[in-house]
This record gives C-alpha cells, structure tokens and sequence, in this order.
C-alpha cells in the first residue's frame, strides 16, 4: 500500500534539555486508521505538532505525500487537518462563521455546499448561527472536527478527540469517522480509550518516552502478543488445586473454587488443552461448562509499556 506519511529519525530535544522524541521512524499508509498510543508525556503530541509544523524538529525529517514539511509548509499544511487536544477556538464566532474563516485560512474556494454536509455529518446543522460560548464542551469539540475538515484535508490528526465527550456523541463522532476513512482520508489518532483504537485502527503504535516502542497492525498484534484463556466451569468446587494438573501448566484455581483457568498460546502448535482435559477426566474431576476468553488490546498495551518501563 502507498504511503503518504514518512517520518524519519525524528528527535526533540526542548530548551530544558528534556529529549521528548528519539529517533523516531514510522511510514504511515494512504487510507489507513492508524492509532498511536501511549502513557501521558509519552510524545505523541510533540510527534503530532511536529508532523503539523507547530513544533520544530530538533533532527530528522517528515514527508507528506511526497513534501518535505520544512520546505513546502504550505503545500504540506494544506494537505493536514489537526483536531487539537484543547479547546482552543473564538468563542464569540458563530459555529458557521470559524468554520468558514478557517477553509479560507488555506486558500480553498467558498463551498457552502460541502461545510454545510460537514457540519450535517457532525450534528452541527441547528447550531450554525449559534455563538461557540453557548456550546456545551461535547458540541465544541465537534466544532474542532469541523474547522479540521474545512480545507478537505487529506490526512485527518484526532489528538484525545473524544476527551470529555458522552457516550452518544463519542458513537456518532466515530460514525462520521468511518464515513471520512470510506472517502480516502488517511486518520491517525491518539485515545485514552483503547477500545476505539481496537474496534477502528487498522494499524496500532506505541510509544513510551519518547520512543516507539512498536508498530504493528492490530489483528496481528493480538495473535502474536495476546494469550487466550480457557476457562473450566467445574460441577463440584475444588478446595485446592490438584497436583496431578500442575505439570508446568499456566493453570490456577478461582478463589471460589468454581472454575480453573488455563492460559495459552494461541501460536503453539499443541495448546495442550487436549492434554490437560484428560488429566482432568483421569483425575475425577467433571466439567460443567468450557469457554476461551482473548487479551484485549488494553492489556498488551500496558504490558508493552510496563516492559519498556
């Protein structure tokens, strides 16, 4: 697949002497949902307001469809759409007037016809005419996707975009999301929420400070780093774990005595699960009910992070 996002060796060093990045390499695929995450102060947003031209480099490069950011700013710019972390916006603008304002901002044409779907996409019809002081915080942070998506950008940066935003909004701001990626627009996001990135990314990064600690695609990552566990649902409790089953087994008895888990890796050719069931059959012990649960991607992210800490 193409890229249309290459960062090469980026470092940043801030005036305190605190090294924020560190060499930092990453290619980033047209069309692609790619979502970086990490600890705070890990340097997602330093990397995010690198790519945007807010921050200098202190060395390396970034290349957007094929611009050098240092030496076609402009070009590069118009091209990305950043949804920043703060609210930052005139609060005595109306909803319609900042989004105008801000497509003008990069040379594009008056196109009421598009802001208008953009603002319909993102449930901002009726609030057009109103003043963005009299916007709840949810309904601000939509004006932020607006103003990103004025210029028709073709790379769409979403740092903590559902910060601080209900359930029912954070649904259909990720509707309006899929929408934009089926049109060819290439996201990268950051989120607290690991769930999203694990229902929308195609690809996931990690970074812990500074570095990035990994690059992988999802479904991948979680086959390659995620365990699976069985549990067994017992018909009788079990007041200790029989030694008979131990073996090296990664198998532990619930406090409840109920249930055993047994963890494994779903890459091994034997999962010795046909084995360990035998051992319980010869052991007596009678089973109520079997079910496999997977890592989530919360939990190998924290393992990532823990094991680079």
């Amino acid at each position: 697949m193409e890229t249309i996002l290459e960062v090469r060796n980026l470092s940043k060093t801030y005036a305190s002497g605190f090294q924020a990045l560190k060499s930092v390499n990453l290619s980033i695929r047209r069309g692609e949902m790619f979502a970086l995450l990490g600890p705070n102060g890990a340097g997602k947003t330093t990397l995010i307001n690198i790519v945007c031209g807010i921050v200098r480099a202190s060395e390396g490069s970034v290349l957007a469809d094929g611009l050098d950011i240092a030496k076609d700013y402009r070009r590069v710019r118009a091209a990305i759409g950043l949804v920043p972390q703060e609210l930052h916006t005139d609060m005595f603008e109306t909803v319609w007037d900042t989004v105008k304002f801000s497509r003008g901002l990069f040379g594009k044409p008056p196109n009421q016809e598009y802001l208008e779907r953009v603002l319909s996409d993102l449930s901002l019809s009726d609030k057009k005419k109103s003043k963005i002081m009299t916007l709840s915080g949810g309904m601000k942070r939509r004006v932020l996707i607006a103003k990103a998506l004025s210029h028709e950008p073709s790379i769409l940066f979403l740092d903590e975009p559902t910060a601080g935003v209900d359930v029912e909004l954070r649904r259909s701001m990720w509707e309006m999301v899929r929408k934009l990626r089926e049109r060819g627009v290439t996201i990268i996001l950051t989120t607290h929420y690991i769930e999203e990135a694990e229902e929308m990314a195609d690809r996931v990064g990690v970074i812990n400070k500074g570095e990035l600690v990994l690059v992988e695609d999802k479904h991948v990552l979680m086959q390659r780093m995620g365990k699976k566990q069985l549990r067994v649902e017992l018909k009788s409790p079990l007041a200790a774990l029989p030694a008979s089953l131990n073996g090296g087994r990664a198998l532990t008895l619930e406090p409840d005595g109920k249930s055993l888990l047994y963890t494994y890796d779903t890459q091994s050719d034997d999962t010795g699960i046909p084995s360990l069931l035998a051992d319980l059959g010869k052991s007596g012990i009678e089973i109520r009910d079997l079910s496999t649960q997977q890592s989530s991607l919360e939990e190998i992210f924290v393992s990532l992070v823990r094991s680079g800490s």
